[in-house]
């Protein structure tokens, strides 16, 4: 009969670590919770080459895919992982559920390598350690903690929201976007044709006529004569601009700066600056709520800043925790963030609170920041309305001066 490894919380907390026979995980798992004990971790000891099999049977269940993990499907995978844990699944047998049933996906293959390190005896957070493409530093170090405290589907659970949270702020910002990004396109793609196609035939009759053309008609079509001969270099520009903003970030002083600038850009910066904040905030509170500790958990912050004006900011505020000093001085000198972001940090500080501060400092922004976007989407639409009527009429008179003045000639 095959024996099993398992960890587990008896009545008052404390952990029990030991070992029992049963024929199947499920009989071991219905054994172990008989005796009073909360399961943990369960794990088949031993395997020899019955473990070899499996293990290559896994690595074959693998298929080749392009592109990385979705978010969503990793806030799919989270939630359902904290609903089976939260029913008192062992792990290993929740995580055999969940690749069964999932799609062929980057997500399924690291998962496949998961379900079988754990099953080698390997921790849940190693195992996900050795996937940091699916599996980020902010994700691993949650599930450490609640291995630790023996509270993992309550990490798990928290997890989820936090991702959900993390994604619909994402989705509204791009869902916002999409159609001004589509506007424009259009207004391009008709401004282009116009120059190619339809300007060159007018240019047709004026020469014919040999008509003496105003500024505004030359001008117009010297940027026609342009396009119709160099239109394949206009896709370049916005090519350009991308590989030199990849040439500047390749620099720390450049990265830096690159950033910074970003930053000041009108409307735009702040809001990039209030998301950045709001996902910090976040994140930083989910991560000391789950009990990692505070340097680790503002190292894990810095990293997922993507912004080195505001990593910089979290590397003085890591300098001044372990210096024994407070989160809200650092912050309150780096003119990054609000008053109120520091007066309630400060708060959270003195009270003991600081996970509900970071919470109610983030939904405040994500709010913040949701009706910001809406704004500039209602202020948009109008400006661009306002643009390409002008675009258009402006085309018209230049077209139409030297036939108005075609059309006085032949009436003298």
């Amino acid at each position: 009969m095959p024996t099993y490894k398992y960890e587990a919380l008896d009545t008052s907390g404390a952990e029990v670590k030991d070992s029992i026979e049963a024929t199947n995980e499920e009989e071991a798992s219905q054994k172990i919770k008989a005796m009073g004990y909360f399961v943990t971790k369960l794990t088949a000891m031993g395997g020899g080459k019955g473990a070899k099999k499996k293990k290559k049977a896994g690595k074959s269940r693998k298929t080749f895919v392009i592109g990385g993990v979705k978010s969503k499907q990793l806030v799919t995978f989270t939630r359902q992982f904290s609903t089976l844990q939260d029913a008192g699944l062992p792990v290993l047998r929740s995580l055999r559920i969940l690749e069964r049933q999932m799609k062929p996906s980057a997500l399924k293959n690291s998962l496949i390598d998961v379900v079988d390190d754990v099953e080698s005896g390997s921790a849940l957070s190693e195992a996900m350690g050795k996937h940091p493409k699916c599996f980020n530093k902010l994700y691993v170090n949650m599930v450490k903690a609640g291995e630790a405290g023996g509270a993992l589907e309550v990490i798990l659970q928290r997890l989820a929201d936090f991702l959900e949270k993390a994604q619909s702020l994402k989705a509204k910002i791009i869902g916002a976007m999409v159609y001004p990004a589509v506007v424009i396109f259009v207004a391009v793609a008709i401004l282009t044709f116009i120059m190619v196609a339809i300007i060159p035939k007018f240019k047709k009759i004026f020469d014919e006529f040999g008509l003496t053309l105003p500024w505004a008609t030359q001008t117009l079509i010297r940027v026609s004569d342009w396009m119709s001969q160099y239109w394949w270099t206009i896709p370049l520009f916005p090519l350009g601009l991308y590989f030199l903003c990849k040439l500047v970030r390749l620099s720390r002083a450049g990265n830096f700066a690159l950033d910074r600038a970003v930053l000041w850009i009108p409307v735009v910066g702040q809001l990039i600056e209030k998301t950045i904040v709001a996902r910090t905030m976040r994140t930083l509170g989910t991560l000391v709520s789950s009990g990692v500790p505070i340097l680790e958990a503002i190292n894990i912050v810095k990293e997922t800043a993507n912004n080195a004006v505001f990593e910089r900011m979290f590397q003085r505020v890591f300098e001044s925790i372990r210096e024994g000093d407070t989160i809200a001085e650092p912050l309150k000198e780096s003119r990054l963030v609000d008053d109120m972001v520091v007066n309630m940090v400060e708060v959270g500080e003195e009270t003991g609170d600081l996970d509900t501060m970071l919470y109610k400092i983030a939904d405040f922004y994500d709010e913040w920041v949701d009706n910001l976007v809406k704004s500039l989407i209602s202020l948009l639409e109008p400006i661009m309305i306002v643009f390409l009527g002008f675009t258009i009429g402006a085309i018209v008179i230049s077209l139409f001066l030297p036939l108005i003045k075609l059309l006085e000639g032949l009436s003298k």
